[in-house]
């Protein structure tokens, strides 16, 4: 059974920092892709930045791309996502995926959300 625990959020003024941490019950290379989504109220989930453990690319949405970084350590089994320059709109509760593809099928595996909420 696959496990993500998400912490490091709250509550900041708008141009400040927060980093959420996501720590996998399993090694995190064993998946293909670790991202974090957000939903605000009354809008749809949406990506915010993704990992990729096959070499590829890091994703980012534009909305927050030069203020957001993600990144692994090993050590921990953990993702963060470093977020700067907040901005009201960053509010949202911020959800930690895990993915693994498995010949044609995919399996997605989520944390159960940290809020963040920016104050203008």
């Amino acid at each position: 059974q696959v496990q993500l625990v998400e912490s490091g959020g709250g509550l900041v003024q708008a141009g400040g920092s927060l980093r959420l941490s996501c720590t996998t019950s399993g090694y995190i290379f064993s998946f293909d892709a670790i991202g974090w989504y957000r939903q605000a109220p009354g809008k749809q989930r949406e990506s915010v930045a993704i990992v990729t453990f096959g070499g590829g690319t890091d994703y980012y949405a534009d909305a927050v791309k030069g203020r957001f970084t993600i990144s692994k350590d090993y050590n921990v089994n953990t993702v963060h996502l470093q977020m700067n320059s907040l901005k009201p709109e960053d509010t949202a509760v911020y959800y930690c995926n895990a993915r693994r593809i498995m010949g044609e099928d995919g399996y997605d595996y989520w944390g159960q959300g940290t809020q963040v909420t920016v104050s203008s």
